[in-house]
């Protein structure tokens, strides 16, 4: 399952890009992404510090200072952030391509049904989050960002 932690990573790398796409890449400050995505301040300071020590974004000091992605949001996929936050995709450590390891267990790899079977969900699940980029899904919440207001909007009863 994915963590918390993960899911609050994704959604603010995808308020970042959202910032991004209105102009040039400028800082965000961390409260305002935290008010925005309703994530916990202080935890959301220790998911962006992580995020920075793997290259997905940068931070900027001072007054004007913040969080901003170190590529371009169609460059950083959901795969990227993941593997950040939560480590290898793969729901075992023998199907792994990041961090393989033999599973103690297992007599045969080459005959083992459960490796064969977990292969094959590693290489769909990379296959799906590989291909979702930031770009892409900030593009996806920009254009339900309508359909959500009208949703929320309170109907009045004038009768």
């Amino acid at each position: 399952m994915l963590t918390s932690k993960a899911k609050y990573a994704l959604r603010a790398m995808i308020d970042l890009a959202a910032e991004a796409r209105n102009g040039p890449r400028r800082p965000c400050f961390i409260g305002d992404i935290a008010t925005r995505q309703d994530i916990p301040r202080r935890f959301l300071e220790n998911i962006l510090l992580e995020l920075r020590k793997h290259g997905l974004v940068v931070s900027h000091r001072g007054k004007a200072g913040g969080y901003a992605l170190a590529r371009a949001a169609d460059s950083i996929t959901f795969a990227d952030v993941i593997r950040a936050i939560d480590g290898p995709l793969a729901l075992t450590p023998c199907t792994s391509l990041t961090a393989y390891q033999r599973c103690e267990d297992c007599v045969d790899e080459a005959l083992c049904a459960i490796r064969q079977a977990m292969l094959s969900v590693r290489e769909a699940t990379a296959s799906v989050l590989e291909g979702m980029t930031l770009a892409r899904a900030s593009d996806v919440e920009a254009k339900s960002e309508p359909i959500a207001r009208e949703a929320n909007r309170k109907v009045v009863n004038l009768d």
